[in-house]
């Protein structure tokens, strides 16, 4: 695969000394999944030699009844991810605005589907937060913008009402607008920031979000978009009908169900990502950018290396983080670390200090 559009480390790759990978690199609830989902896979495993619902109506409800999203607006992905390849091969946008850095797979969806890309640098200087002048500034330029909330991989978060501003604003150049809201579960606060609300209101808004990340199942696949019924049924023409597998199905159905494990996650994410935070923040030399979901943006000055080296140093310890220099935007010194439980937080932080001590 083209480098540009590499993620994070892969834990198929053998490990130091025979070992398993820590990985920091992908954003996944560490918690693992719900036991509700892991009873509901067991339990559907003998039904594996008859074809998922194509309609999947469980599951469907399910997302409708969590999220109060209609039904006749839900679209299944295999992942979050399938659905920007769905949305772009269906609606065939010209020209993406997409604001840099930001997820690999907007960019190789667009141009998969034939798309020009026009870059709208986020600032380093303003902590990469989202400009709206400059996005209004392109605007007339291109009939797509994308967008993530929080943005991956800067954490950074943009309110409901100023991403309405946008819309609205896109709108009337005759501009349609994705936004992609994956991490939104990792926030207690998410009404402040969603806008699946305002699909319907506005008929050029597709909201997409992944179930993988927060219900810790990527190896199950699995996510679903908000769009106005006419685009919904646009893109449910455009997928497989098959899309989402009997296993995910019932695993999604089961994991929105677990309250108890929704609470868990989001009491043990707050004050694990502020031990984290600091602690990283405490080395001198690496720029901590506030987190806001489960992840951490860091940036390293020259006294630590490349973050190419530095990824490199830390897989001889095992451990896996992704290295952003492969980000449009960006530069050889960025990377970004997953929050994870303590015991592995821990670790990594033994392993910076031992980097900090060689290059001292």
């Amino acid at each position: 695969m083209n480098r540009r559009f590499t993620h994070g480390g892969n834990v198929y790759d053998a490990a130091p000394n025979g070992g398993k990978w820590l990985d920091f690199s992908a954003n996944i609830n560490p918690l693992g999944f719900s036991l509700k989902a892991r009873q509901a896979i067991e339990n559907e495993i003998e039904n594996l030699v008859h074809y998922p619902d194509p309609a999947a109506r469980a599951l469907k409800q399910t997302i409708a009844e969590h999220y109060g999203v209609p039904l006749e607006k839900i679209v299944l992905g295999n992942g979050g991810a399938e659905l920007f390849y769905v949305f772009f091969h269906a609606v065939r946008p010209k020209r993406v605005l997409l604001p840099i850095p930001s997820f690999s797979e907007y960019e190789r969806a667009a141009i998969s589907a034939g798309a020009e890309i026009a870059y709208v640098a986020l600032r380093e200087e303003k902590d990469f937060c989202v400009d709206e002048r400059a996005i209004y500034a392109q605007m007339a330029a291109g009939d797509c913008l994308i967008l993530g909330n929080p943005n991956n991989p800067t954490g950074q978060m943009v309110k409901a009402d100023v991403l309405e501003r946008v819309i609205d604003g896109a709108k009337r150049k005759g501009a349609s607008v994705v936004v992609d809201e994956s991490f939104m579960d990792f926030r207690a606060d998410f009404d402040e920031f969603t806008v699946r609300s305002f699909v319907g209101r506005y008929d050029n808004l597709l909201v997409v979000q992944s179930l993988t990340k927060f219900f810790a199942i990527p190896g199950l696949r699995l996510g679903f978009a908000v769009a106005p019924p006419s685009l919904a049924e646009k893109l449910e023409a455009a997928k497989d009908p098959w899309n989402t597998n009997l296993l995910a199905q019932a695993a999604g159905v089961a994991a929105l169900g677990d309250v108890e494990y929704q609470k868990q996650t989001l009491k043990w994410l707050e004050p694990e990502r502020e031990f984290l935070f600091h602690a990283i923040t405490a080395f001198e030399g690496i720029k901590a950018y506030r987190p806001t979901v489960n992840f951490i943006f860091l940036r390293l000055s020259p006294s630590w290396g490349s973050a190419s080296a530095f990824c490199g140093r830390m897989k001889e310890e095992g451990i896996l983080l992704r290295d952003c220099s492969n980000y449009p935007g960006l530069d050889d010194s960025f990377i970004r670390v997953a929050v994870r439980k303590r015991e592995d937080n821990e670790r990594l932080l033994e392993a910076f200090r031992r980097i900090r001590e060689e290059r001292t």
